[in-house]
């Protein structure tokens, strides 16, 4: 079963655990600035966002690729960059339509969430559980559930 990251932005309390430990997994320091999670602060409603890869199916990122660092895991369906391979052309970067892969001056190479070997750290720290890892089938369902309640609790002829 394939599983993928649920993000409910209703429940996010902007409280940055999600980045914290993302920073922390990939690189055993506590600095926001290094997560592959953003929680995205929107002033003006009050509303925060975390945003990360969608590790979506078309992945124009891994086709982007002219040296195929960018490779899909088997066991957890994540595309992953391999360090090893990428030359940090960027070439992935400006394919994302999303802007979820991040170059990192410091290696000259890219990094994107990797969903931690299938353990997302992120979704482990967040407390609100704004963040979880569920069945990729599945990741609409509260959607759905929201709408047939809205749709179910209207009353006769309205």
């Amino acid at each position: 079963m394939q599983k993928s990251l649920h993000i409910n932005a209703d429940k996010c309390t902007g409280c940055l655990q999600c980045e914290m430990a993302c920073s922390f997994e990939n690189y055993g320091v506590f600095n926001t600035a290094q997560s592959r999670i953003k929680v995205f602060d929107f002033h003006h409603t009050g509303k925060k966002v975390p945003y990360t890869c969608t590790q979506c199916d078309e992945a124009w990122c891994l086709h982007a690729c002219p040296v195929e660092a960018i490779q899909v895991d088997a066991a957890s369906g994540a595309k992953v960059v391999h360090e090893d391979i990428c030359v940090g052309c960027k070439v992935c970067t400006i394919s994302c339509p999303f802007g979820t892969i991040n170059y990192v001056q410091e290696t000259g190479k890219v990094q994107k969430c990797d969903l931690c070997d299938g353990n997302p750290a992120c979704a482990d720290a967040c407390p609100t559980g704004a963040i979880t890892y569920v069945d990729a089938n599945w990741t609409g369902l509260d959607k759905m559930r929201e709408w047939a309640d809205k749709v179910g609790n209207q009353a006769a002829g309205a």
